[in-house]
């Protein structure tokens, strides 16, 4: 048996998941220092980040209210362990809710931070299902070395979104040769239902209610269901 080489959980070859696709949400965005702050002034850093974050959680509210209780996770920096932490701590409310986390590679996080290592240690100790669609223990991200490949992250993009039925995203227009941008132009292909926002959506939130993060948190309390928008 393989284990996490920074949480030491169990993971399982992804192959051999049984994922109901119907009732599961995959995950995909940007990484922190994707968040520009607002006016693209310094002082608006934290605001800016903190209604990236709220808004994805929203979303994961949403999808909840809406009868969707898997949630897969890559794994990554940014989007992918806001949003895994975030469903963790709705498991506490709701048994029904399950985190399934997908890495690309056992070594894929050696060149995290250590506050994201500390945060990914506890998203696997957390998570109902560990995967990796790669397993071999000497796998590295590149194009160039005996055990070095390209197409890692790909195949585990791929995976998330063959095993949806959903996706929420936190996408900035224009980012075209990100990762995210490959899930989503696959997940589109797949007729996936998507749900998106970017930073020109957190720039009008803030515009809207000024840099109040108290405020913020209300107003997208009252957001309309985006789950529940005709597809």
């Amino acid at each position: 048996m393989l284990f996490s080489l920074d949480s030491g959980v169990p993971v399982l070859p992804a192959d051999d998941a049984e994922i109901d696709s119907a009732g599961t949400v995959c995950f995909t965005g940007h990484r922190e220092n994707s968040v520009i702050p607002y006016r693209k002034d310094p002082i608006y850093r934290n605001i800016t980040l903190r209604t990236v974050q709220l808004m994805l959680f929203r979303y994961i509210d949403m999808a909840v209210e809406s009868g969707y209780r898997s949630f897969i996770s890559g794994l990554a920096v940014g989007t992918d362990l806001w949003a895994a932490k975030y469903v963790l701590a709705k498991k506490i409310s709701d048994s029904s809710i399950r985190l399934i986390g997908v890495m690309p590679f056992l070594r894929h996080a050696e060149r995290f931070t250590s506050q994201y290592k500390d945060i990914l240690a506890d998203v696997e100790r957390g998570a109902d299902l560990l995967l990796a669609t790669n397993t071999d223990p000497q796998a590295v991200y590149g194009k160039s070395g005996e055990n070095a490949s390209p197409e890692l992250y790909k195949v585990r993009n791929y995976f998330m979104a063959d095993h949806a039925s959903a996706v929420i995203s936190y996408f900035n227009e224009g980012s075209f040769k990100s990762g995210t941008y490959q899930t989503l132009n696959y997940a589109v292909r797949k007729g996936l239902k998507i749900r998106r926002f970017g930073l020109e959506d957190v720039y009008a939130l803030i515009d809207e209610c000024g840099p109040d993060i108290e405020i913020i948190r209300r107003k997208l309390v009252f957001m309309d269901n985006v789950f529940e928008e005709p597809y």
